[in-house]
């Protein structure tokens, strides 16, 4: 399920993890490394088109994870210790995307948020799958748990 679809099936979800993206501009990004081990790696996330997409550099050791194993998972950034922001998790399986006109409008998207733009074909764009989703916060003592599906 890309993102659009998450959207749509669980709006208070898909907000509180755009919400996350945009404050910080950066996720943690799970993956498997080729000896079975994870790694955790920043990523800039970006929505476009109805999709959470993940630019790499070329050849970057994430990438070759994602592309070896496109199992991942996506943590927003935590800042303080007391849990009060929440943690946004998202499960699910990284797509390579090497469609021309969509690099090219994810590029337009990126230099229009931070001012860069990915030069020539040699860098990596995955699309995620979205699995599964949680977001845990706490406020006080109370823990609150929301999940999808």
């Amino acid at each position: 399920m890309n993102w659009h679809e998450f959207a749509r099936a669980a709006l208070d979800l898909a907000q509180a993890g755009e919400e996350r993206f945009e404050r910080w501009g950066l996720i943690l990004l799970g993956s498997v490394r080729k000896d079975g081990t994870p790694r955790i790696s920043p990523v800039e996330p970006l929505i476009v088109g109805g999709e959470l997409m993940l630019g790499m550099m070329w050849q970057s050791k994430k990438a070759l994870d994602l592309l070896r194993e496109p199992r991942c998972l996506v943590h927003s950034i935590i800042t303080n210790k007391d849990g009060s922001e929440g943690e946004f998790k998202l499960r699910g399986t990284a797509r390579d995307i090497a469609d021309l006109d969509v690099r090219e409008t994810y590029s337009k998207a990126l230099f229009e948020k931070i001012g860069f733009r990915p030069e020539g074909t040699e860098w990596h764009l995955f699309a995620i799958d979205i699995e599964h989703v949680a977001l845990i916060a706490f406020e006080g003592e109370e823990k609150t748990v929301q999940t999808w599906p």
